[in-house]
């Protein structure tokens, strides 16, 4: 039976599961964004995170699925990299929105989202997507995520938006200055994941009517600005996948209810299904 690698890669982490007969083993390492990483570093995450934890084992196919591969260069860059790390092994690279897709889906029809650091969804008739609402990033876009939530938060306090309650409780989470703040944001590595760091506020505050308001309207700007976009939004599933969509799953919920739209399953992270979908 062949030995089979599966990845899923989103702009923080990426978790590994490595198919032998019955055997699973789990690896996580860090994310492996083709638009966040060079190839030499991906090579190296590969050669010091990865490889020693399988085991030097004689790996058949290789199923990566990842954010930022939407583009054709970064899978070519993605595939030259895997080759040279499992040089005997099938490649296939596949984008996150594809993997959500499988993972929830399986080989049926649906509408699916991604609501992670990023966002992102898509129409999958079965087999391949067929139409999707391609992701403009943190800054311009990527409502509903975890960097748009997050960005809510920084607002509120910055602002000083947010009642006594909620700066006294972010104070004494964070204990950051704005300056610190600043420079997070615009002059460090990874701004995305940095500002997706602070929508676990608004886990832990809930049941707060303005941390209430963050997150309710956060997920209704993703529905109404790219769900509303897919005609089968409104007679098929709707399946969400990542942390944002996992923590907040009453919400949405809530919001479906609202507006008579079905919805479907709701996984934290898809690399399980993903693992049954290629066993």
């Amino acid at each position: 039976m062949a030995i089979k690698l599966i990845a899923d890669s989103g702009a923080t982490k990426c978790s590994w599961i490595l198919l032998e007969n019955d055997k699973k083993t789990k690896v996580a390492t860090s994310g492996l964004n083709p638009y966040f990483i060079q190839p030499v570093d991906i090579s190296n995450v590969l050669s010091q995170s990865l490889l020693p934890k399988l085991k030097n084992k004689n790996v058949d196919e290789v199923y990566f699925y990842g954010a930022g591969l939407d583009s054709l260069e970064n899978r070519k860059i993605m595939k030259k990299v895997l080759n040279k790390a499992f040089l005997d092994a099938t490649i296939e690279i596949n984008t996150d929105l594809i993997a959500a897709a499988r993972a929830t889906c399986g080989h049926h029809k649906g509408v699916v989202s991604i609501l992670g650091t990023g966002s992102g969804c898509a129409y999958f008739n079965g087999k391949k997507i067929v139409q999707q609402q391609n992701g403009i990033g943190y800054i311009l876009g990527d409502e509903g995520s975890g960097a748009y939530l997050g960005r809510k938060v920084l607002q509120y306090f910055l602002y000083k938006t947010f009642d006594e309650d909620l700066m006294n409780a972010f104070e004494k989470k964070y204990n950051s200055s704005r300056a610190e703040i600043l420079n997070n944001t615009y002059l460090k590595p990874f701004p995305s994941q940095y500002l997706a760091g602070f929508s676990a506020f608004l886990s832990e505050n809930r049941g707060h009517y303005m941390v209430e308001n963050i997150i309710e309207d956060g997920l209704n700007d993703f529905i109404v600005t790219h769900l509303y976009k897919f005609r089968e939004a409104w007679t098929m599933p709707l399946h969400f996948v990542g942390g944002i969509a996992y923590a907040f799953k009453d919400v949405l919920k809530e919001l479906c209810n609202t507006y008579e739209l079905e919805l479907g399953n709701i996984q934290k992270q898809p690399i399980e299904a993903l693992a049954s979908y290629h066993q």
